[in-house]
């Protein structure tokens, strides 16, 4: 029995030395090594965790870089497309003042070749219409291209007021008498009688002779006229027809 004890006891310090053993030289320095790899694995992991919130910091800047990239582009586009539009308006409106203006002028020509046309007409017709009444004229005797128009003269100097008729009377500068054809003498003193009468007074007078009247008299101061012959007559019937004209236009 007493070897026996011997014996557990021996194995029982064997066991106890073999455990110090291992603790010691097997246990600690596996346990150091555990809560070295340990640490590591908490340091590496640490850093993943700091480098993955790196990443996602990263990756939010990005995103929020991009997405200012992209209001930047869509605004600058905006701008583009309004100056575009604003362009576009303006070249439009340019065109149209444009193109009034090559119509207004477009119309304005026409207009003054219309009225040069007319006048041209206008001109030819009484060229015409002076013509023919010559030719008629022609076959009647000469007193009638005088005589016959006295009267109108005088009737036209009735029609003037008062102080037009003293002012004809006054004229500093002689009155001038236009007649178709060179006056006879007693022609002239007809006339000079007829017109003392209408004027209150015997002017001083000189006479003119002027085929263009056709036939008729016409009496000119420096103040007023008085016409009493074919081609005032003609002219007068030109203005009417093409005041009639106009207004049918």
């Amino acid at each position: 029995m007493t070897l026996d004890w011997w014996t557990l006891g021996l194995q029982t310090i064997n066991v106890v030395v073999l455990v110090w053993l291992l603790s010691r030289f097997l246990f600690k320095p596996v346990v150091r090594i555990a809560a070295a790899r340990q640490q590591e694995t908490g340091r590496l992991l640490d850093e993943a965790a700091a480098a993955r919130a790196a990443a996602e910091l990263e990756r939010q800047r990005a995103a929020e870089a991009h997405a200012e990239l992209a209001a930047q582009r869509e605004a600058a586009l905006a701008a583009v497309e309004q100056e575009a539009a604003h362009s576009r308006e303006q070249l439009l409106a340019e065109a149209r003042r444009e193109a009034d203006r090559q119509r207004e002028q477009a119309e304005a020509a026409l207009a003054a070749q219309r009225r040069s046309a007319q006048a041209l007409a206008e001109d030819q017709a009484t060229a015409l219409a002076l013509d023919i009444a010559a030719h008629l004229l022609a076959r009647v005797p000469d007193s009638l291209r005088v005589e016959a128009f006295l009267g109108g003269l005088v009737e036209g100097l009735d029609q003037l007021a008062p102080a037009a008729r003293q002012t004809l009377l006054d004229d500093r500068e002689a009155l001038t008498l236009r007649a178709p054809r060179a006056l006879a003498e007693d022609e002239l003193l007809r006339c000079r009688e007829a017109l003392a009468r209408a004027l209150g007074g015997e002017p001083r007078l000189t006479v003119a002779v002027e085929p263009g009247l056709i036939a008729g008299l016409e009496l000119e101061g420096s103040s007023a006229v008085v016409r009493n012959s074919f081609r005032a007559d003609l002219a007068r019937l030109q203005r009417e027809l093409s005041r009639h004209d106009h207004a049918d236009a």
